[in-house]
């Protein structure tokens, strides 16, 4: 009929109510190093640095696995990886560190321990 009001438009949401509220998906967990481990690990790789033989790092954090990859030039593969995976706590140990052939060269439970295959001259600090 002429003179009548248009419909009102359809109920448009800029929220997304995809679940009822107050039940929200916990955030997906992500393995990181903890300040102490990157400490230990950043200063391993700041002597390398100064001395000229590493240039370049990368982390990634994972589902199941945080990695410190160490590169001496811009290249694809890193020259050496640093990883945590708290899975293998209990086993050989949550540490271990490849070699750019992925090769394992020191796995344990204590960082300071694996990192020595890097740097032999570091003191281990209890």
């Amino acid at each position: 009929m002429p003179g009548q009001a248009p419909p009102p438009p359809p109920n448009l949401a800029l929220v997304h109510a995809g679940e009822p509220s107050g039940a929200s998906r916990p955030a997906p967990t992500v393995v990181a190093f903890e300040r102490r481990e990157l400490m230990q690990i950043l200063g391993v790789y700041g002597r390398k640095v100064a001395s000229g033989e590493w240039r370049d790092y990368a982390m990634d954090f994972l589902k199941d696995r945080a990695m410190f990859s160490i590169y001496a030039r811009v290249s694809e593969r890193p020259l050496f990886v640093v990883e945590k995976n708290p899975r293998l706590r209990n086993r050989q140990g949550q540490y271990m560190v490849t070699n750019q052939q992925g090769r394992i060269l020191k796995r344990g439970h204590d960082l300071a321990q694996v990192l020595r295959v890097l740097d032999p001259d570091l003191m281990v600090v209890g």
